[in-house]
């Protein structure tokens, strides 16, 4: 007998609220990393959502752009890890306004964030954490469980959560695997000025995020993130022997986007850094949902990276020369 499994208690009591509720559309609405976290569950809800619509905003332009679509049948979900980014924090009211339900992501309860929001989702952050309490793991959470709820989808649902139970256990082991890895990767790249990473799909937030937080925030390091679909319409002109990429290699449907971009890449570029998921151990993980699981080792793998990176570089990723620091 299948023990069902449920989501964390947090999330579990927003889905119970949202039973009776009509939800036709949820946007996502956030900045920086925590819009890049909400790249993966755009792409499972496109992917398995039938009746429900989805997009997603950077947190002013959410504001300014105003949809059309936004009212009361909108689940608005945001997401600002201390609770305080000033943009993020006025569309949680804004989202209201328009009627809509909202759900506040974060890691600090008490913060400006929350204070409006109608549900909020404290995330668990740091090396003692467990994966199962991420930020990552509480935005599948929450939109599978509208999917188990709205669309009778409780099987895809199990499936989901009981990789995300497994998924402290595929870290660990996988940090181990690319600990060698990461750290040629900091002494071959530690001098370099810029960096490109490209990936599509399921994996784009995560380079995204590797691109704008890790390297240009912690690193000060020029880069973009490229998606693979868009590099042959214009940014393959860069390459050469002399230019580092990273290329990301994932599990879902768009795989052959990043593959092509690879060959062309391997063919005319010499520095190419290349994480293909393929390569981890995800035994424990139903073959259905591997490719919502994948991004998610993918990121934390590129967080050892950047750890190895800011150790070789003595450039702490907590060092910052404007964030925090002046007025923006």
């Amino acid at each position: 007998m299948t023990t069902q499994l449920t989501a964390n208690e947090q999330v579990q009591d927003v889905l119970e609220a949202l039973q009776g509720k009509a939800i036709k559309n949820v946007l996502f609405v956030a900045c920086g990393g925590s819009s890049a976290l909400m790249y993966p569950s755009k792409y499972l809800l496109d992917r398995e959502a039938e009746t429900i619509e989805s997009d997603l905003y950077s947190s002013n332009e959410f504001i300014h752009r105003n949809p059309v679509k936004l009212g009361k049948d909108s689940l608005v979900i945001l997401c600002s890890m201390e609770g305080k980014t000033p943009e993020t924090v006025k569309a949680v009211s804004f989202a209201k306004s328009k009627g809509a339900t909202t759900v506040a992501l974060t890691h600090k309860l008490g913060s400006p964030l929350t204070a409006d929001a109608d549900f909020v989702l404290r995330y668990d952050w740091g090396k003692e954490s467990n994966a199962i309490n991420s930020n990552y793991s509480f935005m599948y959470q929450l939109v599978m469980g509208l999917l188990s709820v709205y669309e009778g989808k409780n099987e895809d649902y199990q499936k989901l959560l009981s990789g995300l139970d497994q998924l402290q256990t595929i870290y660990d082991r996988t940090r181990e695997q690319f600990k060698e890895k990461a750290e040629q990767f900091s002494k071959e790249y530690k001098d370099e000025k810029v960096i490109y990473t490209v990936a599509s799909g399921v994996n784009y937030g995560i380079a995204y995020s590797f691109a704008i937080c890790i390297l240009m925030e912690m690193q000060w390091i020029h880069s973009h993130a490229i998606h693979a679909g868009e590099y042959f319409h214009g940014p393959f002109e860069i390459i050469d022997k002399n230019v580092p990429f990273l290329i990301l290699l994932g599990l879902d449907e768009t795989r052959p986007l990043e593959e092509r971009a690879l060959k062309f890449s391997s063919e005319y570029g010499e520095k190419l850094v290349v994480l293909d998921a393929k390569d981890f151990d995800l035994n424990e993980i139903d073959e259905t949902v591997k490719k919502y699981i994948a991004p998610l080792v993918l990121n934390d793998v590129l967080r050892l990276y950047a750890e190895k990176l800011a150790d070789e570089r003595n450039h702490p990723l907590s060092t910052r020369r404007y964030m925090w620091k002046v007025d923006y």
